[in-house]
């Protein structure tokens, strides 16, 4: 039996939030399932050492309408390329017309979709849930889970010279904008309280935008740089290893924060400014929101008053 399941909402964070969902049809069906995924999901970075994921499908549409899959031409591509494939079932979580009509068309015998038109209002995992109950009566559901080689994990402790009886800290300082990026004072008013009673290594993650290297280097630049190893040179495939190798992560929301809880590390989540949901779907989640506040949302606009006492508390009692 081969299975497709399509998720084409955009980057690593709503693809690591549908893993479960996956897993579950995987489950269901005693078979590995191949995935529609945008380029952007980077999923070939984090997905292919996944063993109930099989083949990795990138959906080559982009806001400027120039990918093949996009317009009527992209979609005669699609149904090509879907064709050739030969699935037996498809599962698509959205309830676009378009790709229905495309997996019809494609020869797929049994289409599983989203009710049709009603984008609006769709919780990002209850309405995934309700899917899958009402589709094939599947109502169980684990944390998202990606899996990696066992000799890369191994290896990376030679390579990066990790020692296990430090306490190893992901310190996930990125973000996709600036409203959820916290401020470097923060981490370092963090670390300072957190080596009085640890011998710690943190490794920095983060992007390449211009913000980003801003914060990474005033990290890199305190007193505690010399505790600090930078990954912002290495791939997405290269860094899971080390996520691996932490004892917990602290990461704004940022795709490292879904990362490193899908490999199971207790990962502390500094929700600044997007919806609470983001940081606390998986049991290995611990959100922290600003002081001041009751709950989460987009314009919140906390990042200043993320509380580094409260981030020091919480990892505390994380390690006890």
């Amino acid at each position: 039996m081969k299975i497709l399941a399509v998720q084409n909402r955009m980057g690593i964070g709503d693809t690591v939030i549908f893993l479960p969902f996956i897993e579950a049809i995987s489950k269901k069906y005693s078979v590995p399932v191949d995935i529609l995924v945008r380029e952007n999901s980077k999923a070939e970075q984090f997905l292919t050492d996944t063993k109930y994921i099989n083949n990795i499908h990138i959906l080559d549409r982009n806001d400027k309408s120039n990918g093949i899959h996009d317009g009527l031409f992209g979609a005669i591509n699609l149904i090509k390329k879907l064709k050739n494939k030969n699935f037996d079932k498809i599962f698509i979580f959205n309830s676009s017309l378009r790709f229905n009509i495309i997996a019809k068309l494609a020869g797929i015998k049994e289409v599983f979709q989203y009710p049709l038109f009603k984008k609006d209002k769709q919780h990002i995992m209850e309405t995934a849930k309700s899917f899958l109950k009402a589709s094939i009566n599947i109502n169980d559901f684990n944390d998202p889970n990606i899996e990696i080689k066992k000799d890369n994990i191994e290896e990376i402790i030679l390579k990066f010279n990790i020692n296990k009886k430090n306490t190893n800290i992901l310190l996930g300082i990125g973000g996709s904008g600036p409203t959820k990026r916290i401020p470097a004072k923060i981490f370092i008013q963090f670390m300072e309280k957190i080596i009085e009673t640890k011998s710690c290594r943190f490794f920095l993650a983060t992007g390449k935008k211009n913000d980003e290297q801003k914060i990474l280097n005033e990290i890199v630049n305190s007193k505690l740089g010399y505790l600090c190893t930078s990954l912002d040179d290495l791939s997405i495939k290269n860094t899971l290893p080390i996520i691996q190798n932490c004892n917990v992560a602290i990461c704004n929301d940022t795709s490292f924060s879904h990362l490193s809880a899908a490999l199971g590390v207790s990962t502390i989540t500094l929700m600044a400014d997007t919806p609470l949901i983001y940081g606390s779907y998986s049991s290995k989640m611990y959100p922290i929101i600003p002081d001041g506040e009751t709950h989460v949302t987009h314009k919140t606009l906390g990042k200043d008053r993320i509380n580094p006492d409260k981030i020091f508390k919480k990892l505390i009692q994380i390690l006890n």
